[in-house]
């Protein structure tokens, strides 16, 4: 019983590497960010993988009465590894110019964990969230999926084998059970342990076996439909099932979950009820749709990576290049379709596999171990990055209980048992300066309280722009509890900072020179004015405080406007095309445009007038001063940011030297 083409699966896996690879390319239009739902193209694979495999294994059964597992593993093995080796090896030296020692680290374990079929547990247990801002900059998360499958191709053969052996009879009725135990476990999993049910096979394992069950009625019947009715009709449903998750799911939700019963069911209907005769089946089976889902094997094992690097690059963020990208990545996957995929597949490379196989993973192996063992190839770091300046300050920030500190509404209080006090009140521009100061803070006596989370603006609510939800960490009656709190200090020092420019404009970061952090905010205060009343609330709030307590106004920390700072300067000291290493470059932003941007927020600290207020400029540190009208990112010895807008551990020394000078100032005063 020989299988027999369907050209509509090829339309479908189309669809699915084009939702994924629309989902991770982020694309927005007229600021919306359709295809938010795209990563349910992974759910579509996995249906058609348990469709197709157990159809070949069943087929086999029923016609011969055995099963090969050498011919089953070597068609998984010319199927899958040739080409994922081979994108592997040509990502080694990009990982080598882009990617900091740490981040290679963790480059180079998620290889050693792909090569082991078990991707998925290395994220899982590194604690790395699908989508995440930072998941998006490691180029071989996407292989998480491909463990899970192959982890599939090495326990349901043998399952499937003794089941239909020893319990034919019951065949049907242990897929089924097994379909609703692992969709139990994925809803109950992704409500208590969210990450363990994305990645793990037990809680993916029921969208598998609806695939799995439609083979065994198509082996066991002989046909797959028989209704004209349903025929005509079904395959439409399933594709509005498909269609309305890709644009209306996001990854907020529970996934796997019941809600994920919606695209598989539709899944299944296609290739159920598709017929050569019936319009969706058709369409799946044009040339176009068909063509893609040949290449969606390379489409999706290239598009990652060439997003990755291109993000960490700063290529990535506009929707131009984007497109430019995704032609790259279709050229890309032609040539490994039919340079690499199709010799192996239709085994005209029939000597020697096994050791042409094993030789390249025994070069990755080796590659990757050493990477591993050498922490990443420090080396390759220029000077000006060795510090300790991954990490950003404010993590490093632990209360008694050995917590970190970064909480707006009950606060955090440092060196509990000292009765001078000094109150900082901001954002995770302050929480950056707090890991220096707090030391610096006890050689001095002091009890520092820290509330960290957003902009001390009492009575308005923190909000999303587009969506008017209130944010839960920063609401209005979160603010008036904290203002209630510094109504009762007295006679105690109260620092106020944070990154105003922002919250007052709504608008990220552009620095005029290719930095470009983001456009539109969308998070922001919501007034029943507008700004005015908001900085009237601010000011008013200071000026009240003030009156029993010394106040100091922390003026904004200029931002540098570089996504991905440190590879960035990483990228451009390590340039492979010349013989060394440089180290000695400075780079910098316009102090004009810094002025600009922080034009409102000067108005605003200036206008608070009191014989209490203290005043801390951070930019006469960095801006005007070693280059004349620019702001220095680093000198030749020190990097000043961790990020494009945060001070490093050495730009918050810098920044709390000048605070620690107005505190003295204070004391001697007070004394």
């Amino acid at each position: 019983m020989k299988l027999v083409y369907r050209p509509e699966i090829d339309g479908l896996r189309a669809i699915a590497v084009g939702a994924v690879i629309l989902y991770h390319a982020q694309i927005t239009i007229f600021d919306h960010q359709f295809f938010r739902g795209g990563f349910i193209g992974v759910d579509i694979f996995f249906v058609i993988s348990g469709y197709l495999i157990t159809s070949i294994i069943l087929k086999e059964l029923v016609t011969t009465g055995s099963f090969s597992f050498k011919h089953f593993y070597e068609r998984r093995i010319r199927r899958l590894l040739p080409v994922l080796l081979f994108i592997v090896l040509i990502s080694l030296p990009f990982a080598w110019v882009y990617l900091l020692p740490s981040n290679f680290i963790d480059f180079s374990k998620s290889i050693l964990y792909s090569l082991g079929f078990s991707s998925n547990f290395y994220f899982h247990y590194s604690g790395q969230i699908y989508g995440s801002e930072d998941g998006l900059l490691k180029p071989f998360l996407h292989t998480w999926s491909l463990s899970v499958e192959e982890q599939y191709y090495i326990i349901f053969p043998v399952v499937l084998l003794v089941t239909f052996k020893h319990f034919r009879k019951y065949l049907i009725h242990i897929l089924i059970l097994g379909f609703i135990v692992s969709l139990g476990l994925a809803e109950w999993t992704s409500r208590n342990y969210p990450s363990a049910s994305f990645y793990f096979f037990h809680t993916r394992m029921w969208e598998l076996l609806a695939g799995s069950m439609m083979a065994y009625f198509e082996t066991t019947k002989g046909h797959r439909r028989q209704n004209k009715t349903l025929t005509l009709i079904l395959p439409t449903t399933g594709l509005i099932l498909i269609g309305h998750s890709i644009l209306f799911f996001n990854d907020q939700m529970f996934h796997p979950s019941l809600y994920t019963l919606s695209p598989i069911i539709g899944v299944c209907l296609i290739i159920w009820f598709s017929h050569k005769d019936e319009l969706i089946t058709k369409i799946l089976s044009t040339k176009l749709f068909v063509g893609i889902g040949l290449i969606s094997y390379s489409l999706y094992l290239w598009h990652y990576p060439i997003f990755a690097f291109s993000r960490i690059d700063g290529f990535y963020y506009n929707n131009s290049n984007k497109l430019f990208l995704g032609v790259i990545i279709i050229f890309l996957s032609i040539i490994t379709y039919y340079f690499i995929e199709q010799p192996f597949r239709k085994k005209l490379i029939k000597k020697n596999l096994i050791n042409i196989i094993l030789f390249f993973i025994c070069i990755l192996l080796f590659f990757n171990l050493i990477a591993v063992q050498k922490k990443g190839f420090e080396n390759r770091v220029p000077e000006v990055l060795k510090d300790k300046l991954i990490i950003n300050p404010w993590n490093l920030l632990e209360n008694d209980d050995g917590k970190i500190c970064y909480n707006y509404v009950e606060g955090c209080v440092l060196n509990i048992d000292l009765n001078k006090k000094v109150f900082m009140i901001g954002d995770s521009h302050m929480a950056t300066l707090s890991f220096d100061l707090n030391n610096r803070l006890i050689e001095k006596n002091y009890q520092f309280n820290t509330y960290f989370g957003c902009i001390y603006f009492p009575g308005f609510d923190f909000v999303k722009l587009k969506t008017k939800k209130i944010s839960g960490h920063c609401d209005s009656k979160h603010l008036l509890k904290l203002k209630e709190k510094l109504s009762l200090l007295n006679n105690e020092v109260v620092i106020f900072g944070g990154r105003f420019p922002l919250h007052l404009s709504s608008y990220r970061f552009n620095n005029k020179e290719g930095g470009v952090e983001g456009f539109e905010w969308d998070e922001g205060y919501i007034s029943v004015g507008n700004y005015k009343d908001i900085e009237s609330s601010f000011k008013n709030e200071v000026l009240k405080i003030s009156k029993y307590n010394k106040i100091i106004l922390i003026y904004p920390i200029p931002e540098n406007g570089w996504k991905n700072l440190l590879q960035t300067i990483f990228k451009k000291e390590n340039n492979i095309f010349t013989k060394k290493t440089k180290s000695n470059n400075i780079y910098t932003t316009s102090y004009k445009v810094y002025l600009d941007r922080t034009k409102s927020t000067f108005e605003l600290f200036d206008s608070i007038k009191s014989d209490n207020i203290h005043r801390v400029y951070p930019h006469k540190l960095f801006c005007d001063k070693m280059i004349k009208n620019r702001c220095l990112i680093n000198d030749k010895n020190n990097l000043f940011y961790v990020d494009d807008n945060h001070p490093s551990l050495k730009g918050a020394e810098m920044i709390n030297d000048l605070i620690m000078k107005e505190i003295e100032i204070i004391q001697l005063k007070s004394n």
